[in-house]
């Protein structure tokens, strides 16, 4: 376990991130030692963290929601559906989809595998703890380390495009569902880089033929129970770098979109 006291002037950083990263058991971890309060290189600026939460609930706004179910029926479907990706493209970046042909139980397997991994034995788990990030499939807690603000999250990597990857590199607790679920998962993507290239005016093919499909990184976050969560984040503000995101987040919720400076 790692703790350290919020008033501690002789406090080291680089020392506390070298013994977290060292167990390799991540923020998970931690909370199987049984900490009580948060180490403090977890703490981010309190500020920030209260005028971000507060801005937030001032907010009444709805995330767009768009019904992929009618995209091939004969009529105007595919053509309403195609401005309402352009609207949300334009004004939000950020959009949700519905009847997306996914099936529940595909999805609400895919979280389980993922919390099944993080709540494994430690010593299972450990052998897939890694800073090499050249690695198709690894874990950590925090990949920006010693760079940027650690968070009260770990997180499984996996490199599943492009090249083929051998399944048994993936881990066995989670590898079948991952597999079934990336099958489902390309079929989606398509048709997202479909509707985005007819929202830009292009061929429906357009973002695929030029390879904008062909890389697939899967992140697992696993955010365990906090005890002093006014105190830091499960995730920093960020824009991910990769061409588009498809996220399934379970019903615990929490995640916020930057939009119109709330």
């Amino acid at each position: 376990m790692v703790e350290v006291d919020h008033e501690d002037g002789g406090y080291d950083r680089n020392k506390e991130l070298k013994l977290l990263d060292e167990t390799k058991a991540g923020v998970k971890g931690l909370v199987d030692a049984g900490l009580t309060k948060l180490p403090k290189i977890f703490v981010h600026d309190n500020h920030k963290v209260n005028i971000s939460s507060s801005s937030f609930s001032a907010t009444n706004v709805s995330i767009p929601v768009i019904d992929l179910g009618s995209l091939h029926e004969e009529g105007n479907s595919r053509h309403e559906i195609v401005q309402k990706v352009k609207d949300a493209g334009e004004k939000w970046g950020f959009f949700q989809v519905v009847n997306h042909k996914i099936p529940q139980s595909v999805l609400d397997e895919m979280l389980d595998g993922v919390r099944k991994f993080h709540e494994q034995d430690a010593k299972v788990k450990r052998e897939f703890y890694s800073r090499d990030i050249t690695k198709r499939v690894f874990y950590n807690t925090n990949i920006n380390f010693s760079t940027s603000e650690v968070n009260w999250r770990d997180t499984l990597y996996c490199l599943l495009a492009p090249g083929p990857l051998d399944p048994h590199q993936l881990p066995s607790i989670c590898r079948d569902v991952i597999i079934e679920y990336l099958d489902h998962l390309k079929k989606l993507a398509l048709t997202l880089l479909e509707l985005l290239s007819e929202a830009l005016g292009l061929e429906g093919n357009y973002l695929k033929n030029i390879d904008c499909a062909e890389g697939i990184f899967m992140v697992g976050n696993y955010y365990p129970p906090c005890p002093e969560p006014e105190l830091t984040w499960g995730l920093s503000s960020h824009t991910d770098m990769g061409f588009v995101t498809i996220l399934l987040q379970d019903q615990v919720g929490g995640l916020q979109v930057f939009h119109e400076n709330q």
